[in-house]
C-alpha cells in the first residue's frame, strides 16, 4: 500500500490556490494532504509546469458521443457517454432528460436507477429532469404536447423508479400548483430549478420562496427583463441564495451578458453547464435531440425546423477556457464555476467538485492555458490528450 504524490505548479482548492508543493494520493484512491516536501524515494507524478484542478461536474447534459439520455439505452449512458465525458474534463454528471410522457421518463429513471453504479467513466451522481412542467411559449427544443402542470404523484413515481437518484427537476413557476409542488419536492431533498418560463418577477419570487434554488440556463428559455416587468431574467439577477446555470459557448449567451450575470450573482452562484446533446464530440451533420431533427454546424446545434438553438455541443473544459479568455473570470473562479458551484447547487459537494482529503481523487491536469492534459478517477489516469 503506497502513497503517491503529485507535483505541480498550482493546485486549485475551493477557496485558494496552493502554489507548488505536492498533493498526496492515498493507496485507496483518495485525496490526502498538500505538503511542501516529500521524503526521498517517494513515488511522485511530476506535472511540473501544469495545474491540478478538481474533476469537473456537469449538472445539465443531455448526451455526448452519439448518445442521448432520451434513447434510454443503458450501455450508451453508463459506458459510452460516461467514458467519453472524461475527455471533456468531466468526472461527475447528471444525465438530463427532456419533456416527455410520464411513462417514458419513468423508464429512464428505472434504467439509470438500476445501473448508475456501473458507470465506467464519469460518475453518475443523479438525474436531472429538464421538464415536463414548462410553458409552451418558451418550450425551446422540447415537445409542448407533453407540457403540463406539476404533479407530486408523478414525481414520487419517478423517484421510486430512480431509487432516489432524481436529484433535480425543473418547472415553470407560473404553472398551476407549482408553489405547492416545489415545497413538497424540496422537502424530499430534491432540488427544484426554474426555467422554460414566461413567469413575471413576482411569480418567480413565489417559486423561490417555495424552495426553488436554481435557474435553468440563465437567459435562454425565459421571459426577459424590461423596465416595467423584471421577468425571469430580472429574477435571476435579483433573488439571492440561488444558483444560475450558464452555457458559456459564446452562442447561447454573448460574453458581455455572461459578464453582467456573473456581476449580479457572483462567481460563487453561477454554475457552468453544457446543455450538451448527442452531437458533442462528434462531426458536424444531422442529429436528433429527443424527437426533433437537428443540424450541427458552425459550433451550434439548431432545430432544422425554425433554426432555434437545440442544446449545445460545448465541452465543459472549453467553457472554463472561454470565461477566462473573455476576461470575465480568473482561472480560479472559472474552475470553481465548473466544479464546486454546480456540485453545491445540487447538494453533491460532499462527494465531488473539490480537492479535499478523504474525497475520491477525481481530478484533471491543465496546462497554463487551461487546456486539458489528463483526467484521473480515484487516482488513476483514465484519459490523456496526447
Amino acid at each position: 500500500m503506497t502513497t503517491t504524490y503529485i507535483k505541480a505548479d498550482k493546485f486549485f482548492y475551493p477557496y485558494e490556490s496552493k502554489m507548488g508543493g505536492y498533493l498526496e494520493l492515498t493507496a485507496d484512491g483518495k485525496f490526502g494532504n498538500h505538503v511542501e516536501q516529500v521524503a526521498d524515494g517517494s513515488t511522485v507524478l511530476d506535472y511540473s509546469g501544469k495545474f491540478i484542478a478538481p474533476g469537473l461536474v456537469d449538472t445539465h447534459v443531455h448526451g455526448y458521443a452519439g448518445v442521448d439520455v432520451m434513447d434510454n439505452h443503458k450501455d450508451g449512458i453508463v459506458h459510452t457517454m460516461s467514458d467519453a465525458l472524461l475527455s471533456t474534463g468531466v468526472t461527475s454528471f447528471l444525465p438530463t432528460a427532456l419533456t416527455a410522457s410520464y411513462e417514458q421518463l419513468r423508464d429512464i429513471c428505472q434504467t439509470i436507477g438500476e445501473h448508475y453504479t456501473e458507470a465506467t467513466g464519469a460518475k453518475i451522481q443523479g438525474i436531472f429532469f429538464e421538464g415536463p412542467y414548462f410553458t409552451e411559449k418558451y418550450k425551446g427544443a422540447q415537445n409542448a404536447a407533453y407540457m403540463r402542470n406539476p404533479s407530486f404523484e408523478e414525481f414520487q413515481g419517478w423517484q421510486e423508479a430512480a431509487k432516489g437518484m432524481l436529484l433535480k427537476i425543473a418547472v415553470a413557476p407560473e404553472r398551476d400548483g407549482s408553489a405547492e409542488f416545489i415545497a413538497k419536492v424540496v422537502e424530499t431533498g430534491t432540488k427544484v430549478a426554474l426555467g422554460h418560463s414566461d413567469a413575471t418577477y413576482e411569480q418567480a419570487v413565489r417559486g423561490a420562496e417555495a424552495g426553488a434554488s436554481i435557474w435553468v440556463h440563465a437567459y435562454n428559455g425565459m421571459r426577459g427583463l424590461t423596465h416595467r416587468e423584471l421577468g425571469m431574467v430580472g429574477a435571476v439577477y435579483e433573488i439571492p441564495h440561488t444558483y444560475a446555470e450558464l452555457i458559456c459557448d459564446g452562442h447561447h449567451v454573448v460574453p458581455k451578458a455572461c459578464d453582467i450575470l456573473i456581476k449580479q450573482k457572483g462567481h460563487d452562484h453561477v454554475a457552468l453547464i453544457t446543455d450538451c446533446m448527442r452531437a458533442g464530440g462528434e462531426p458536424d451533420g444531422d442529429y436528433m435531440l429527443g424527437e426533433y431533427p437537428v443540424i450541427v454546424e458552425n459550433g451550434t446545434a439548431r432545430l432544422k425546423d425554425g433554426g432555434n438553438l437545440a442544446g449545445s455541443i460545448l465541452k465543459l473544459k472549453d467553457g472554463i477556457k472561454n470565461v477566462v479568455d473573455w476576461g470575465i473570470a480568473s482561472q480560479e473562479e472559472a474552475v470553481m464555476m465548473a466544479s464546486l458551484i454546480p456540485a453545491k447547487s445540487v447538494g453533491i459537494d460532499d462527494k465531488c467538485g473539490r480537492i479535499k482529503p478523504g474525497f475520491d481523487a477525481d481530478f484533471i491536469v491543465l496546462d497554463p492555458n487551461l487546456e486539458l492534459s489528463e483526467t484521473y478517477l480515484k487516482g488513476q489516469k483514465v484519459y490523456s490528450a496526447s
